[in-house]
């Protein structure tokens, strides 16, 4: 299986967005060999800041630049840009609507060894929550490419979201991100997984275990939690009567929320599957997704546990 990293591909996408737009402006915090925006660094040094170890500077920082007429794009880990940069964030650039993208990346469980002080649990419920924030979990490579060079089409402030490991290529160059809508990725008759991020490639092994028993359920692409895409929910919630959402993110404040906070009130049942309100650990992600109960075989298991109990 083809695997991609989302942070190098970031970084690919950053330098061929560069020689578009002479007016795109890339920062980091002392991390760009990490998110990759080094790329960047590299080919147009006069666009590019590292203001060094100061997340909140990060955030003021871009914001003073977008309000020159730049396109900006701020990158750090996940859990910094989230949390330790939240007032800056809030303040300079979701309240006045800086064209501001902060691409975060090193998100949940695939912080890996970094442990649990680095594994950012709650970011999407944190931006999420912020008025003219819009959130956007690409699911692989290609996406990321795709949602990348499209929010650098549009103005305003964006949080995107990026795993740190190499992860299997769910789509092809076809491909065509639109804001506020999912993607139906495999159609199902019993019930139907929403994820997003890493979780989509693991909700599609997941169907594919659970239909060896007989068990038929979709998958969803749902990279665009907000705005999410309400027509689709409703739709869904129409034609199935188990509802999945899948994230490697606290269950409280991400898109198992988003979801239910749209969904009608239809026969439909919404399970949460996702991080159970706790801190992280320090582990390989393969670990970490075993321990969470993440990996295909506990999610197909909990799917199975649900709809079965129900018939019994």
């Amino acid at each position: 299986m083809n695997k991609l990293a989302m942070r190098d591909v970031y970084g690919e996408t950053l330098v061929e967005l560069g020689k578009i737009y002479p007016n795109l402006v890339v920062l980091d915090a002392d991390v760009s060999k990490s998110t990759k925006t080094i790329s960047f660094a590299k080919t147009f040094p006069d666009r590019f800041f590292d203001v060094g170890i100061a997340e909140a500077n990060l955030m003021g920082i871009s914001a003073g630049i977008a309000s020159t007429g730049k396109i900006v794009f701020a990158s750090t880990f996940s859990v910094f840009a989230s949390g330790r940069a939240y007032d800056q964030v809030r303040q300079s650039i979701a309240y006045p609507g800086r064209n501001v993208k902060i691409v975060a990346t090193h998100c949940g469980v695939s912080a890996g060894e970094d442990g649990a002080m680095h594994q950012a649990f709650e970011d999407i419920a944190l931006m999420r929550s912020m008025p003219n924030m819009r959130v956007i979990v690409p699911s692989d490579g290609i996406e990321t490419r795709k949602v990348i060079e499209k929010i650098a089409e549009i103005s305003g402030p964006f949080y995107v979201r990026l795993a740190r490991p190499a992860t299997p290529v769910i789509f092809d160059e076809s491909y065509e991100f639109k804001l506020g809508k999912g993607t139906i990725l495999r159609e199902g008759r019993d019930g139907v997984i929403v994820a997003c991020g890493i979780m989509t490639y693991i909700a599609l092994e997941s169907a594919e275990i659970l239909l060896r028993d007989g068990i038929d359920i979709g998958v969803v692409n749902m990279s665009s939690v907000k705005p999410i895409d309400t027509e689709l929910v409703s739709l869904l919630s129409q034609r199935y009567e188990y509802i999945f959402s899948c994230e490697d993110h606290n269950i409280i404040g991400g898109l198992g929320s988003a979801i239910g906070e749209i969904l009608p009130p239809t026969k439909a049942k919404l399970i949460r599957i996702g991080i159970n309100d706790e801190f992280g650990d320090s582990g390989k992600f393969e670990e970490l997704l075993r321990f969470y109960k993440l990996d295909p075989i506990s999610v197909s298991e909990k799917i199975r546990k649900v709809m079965l109990d129900d018939r019994i």
